[in-house]
This record gives structure tokens, sequence and C-alpha cells, in this order.
């Protein structure tokens, strides 16, 4: 497990020599945060770094309903049952088990791990909409990953929060760019399209660092970001639709 401090905000990655996984703990005055619940592993080293925080966690935010994303949301609501659990309106239905797509959303199958019906016991307490904000936390409506991708922008020092909108591991990339060292996140990616403009509207918030679901933080990340953008809608372009 690797520890990593940029302002408020704190990675904690789990296989960061194998399979980086990042969940984050954003400390406010009163309490902590999470941002993502990681892999099922994740548990003990969650509960350890809050508590040298020396904080209470009361609140846990999704990203979006994968399951290195989710992995222990269910034992971590059964230890610390007062903390309220957060995620979009859209991914609330992936994170019951219903893969169905909406009229009007682009009729690309969800990929990735996806929950099965009743699989996650936890019930959201809020659903989330583009815009909401949780203590210093806004939440930026970001599909194309899923559907109801959410990233988080920390109001006071600017760092984005991105899940896997964008990765680092492996190389910089839009969510749907393939990069062959770490090919995961654009495999699991349910709409290139969608996650390339989301991608562009992220870029433009001008985050002071870029921390996602699989990679290290990156500080000053902005124009990276837009080249990152720019590649992907070059590929996007030659291959008629296809990153």
């Amino acid at each position: 497990m690797r520890i990593t401090r940029e302002f408020d905000v704190v990675q904690v990655t789990f296989f960061p020599r194998l399979f980086p996984v990042n969940v984050y703990l954003v400390e406010e005055e009163d309490g902590l945060t999470l941002i993502d619940a990681g892999i099922p592993f994740s548990l003990k080293g969650i509960l350890a770094t809050a508590q040298s925080l020396g904080k209470p966690m009361t609140k846990i935010i999704l990203t979006h309903a994968h399951s290195d994303h989710i992995g222990a949301l269910d034992r971590l609501k059964e230890t610390l049952p007062q903390a309220e659990i957060f995620i979009s309106r859209r991914d609330a239905r992936l994170l019951a088990g219903d893969t169905s797509l909406l009229p009007g959303e682009p009729q690309t199958p969800v990929r990735g791990g996806v929950p099965k019906p009743k699989a996650v016991r936890t019930q959201p307490n809020q659903l989330l909409d583009d815009g909401d904000q949780i203590g210093s936390l806004v939440a930026i409506a970001s599909p194309g990953h899923t559907p109801g991708h959410m990233s988080f922008i920390d109001t006071r020092s600017r760092v984005l929060i991105a899940g896997d909108a964008y990765q680092l591991q492996g190389g910089l990339a839009v969510s749907g760019r393939m990069r062959p060292l770490f090919p995961f996140p654009a495999l699991a990616t349910w709409n290139r399209e969608a996650a390339l403009a989301s991608a562009k509207r992220l870029a433009e918030l001008e985050p002071s660092v870029l921390a996602v679901g699989h990679g290290r933080m990156l500080h000053q990340p902005a124009a990276a970001m837009r080249a990152a953008t720019a590649d992907a809608q070059q590929r996007f372009d030659l291959a008629g639709g296809q990153l």
C-alpha cells in the first residue's frame, strides 16, 4: 500500500506495482470523505489510513459503480453505519445491478465489472446530480466510462478526483483510449465519444492536480490533459468513431 498527500487529499494505493487501485480520503474540518471504495482487500488499509488522520469518516462518495471502485463498500458500511453514501443518480442503477440503458443514451453496452442484482447490499443515502456540493467537493458529471460517471473537484485547492475519466497508469489517456501497458480502463469504457466530451470538460477546469483511479497524481495537468484529448479526438476521427 502506498500513501501520497496533495493539499487536503490523501491518495491510498493498493497493489501499486501490479494493478494500482486508488481511493482518496479528503480532509474536511469535521471529518473525512472517502472517494471510492477500492477492492474488498482495501478495507483494512482505508480504515487504518483514516485512523491515522484522526478524524471520523462521515461520507463515502463513489465515482462510478465498477467493481474496483465499490469493492469494500458493504464492509465499510457495516463498520461505519453512520457514514452517508453518495453516487450519481444514473450510476445508482448500475450499483443495483441494472445495466439497461435509458432512452436518449448511446446504445453501446455497459462494460466492466458491474455488480449483479442484489450483490451490493448498501443503499445510497443521496443521489448526485451535476453541480451538487458535498463539503468542499463539487460533483461534475463526466459520463463515458460509465453512463453516470462523476468526478469531483476540491474548491479549496482545485485538486480534481476524476475516477476513470482519465488514467495515468501506463501513460495519461482519456477513458477509452487504449494504453497497452495498462489497457483495463479502456476495455471497461461504455461510450468513447461521451468519454472524450467529458475529458475535454474536465481539462477546461484547469485543476492543480489530477487524481485518478489508476496511477500516481499529476501536478499542473491541464496542458497534458488537453494534449490527451487532442490525441483521442484525432484517433476518434481517423477511426470513424473508434478510439
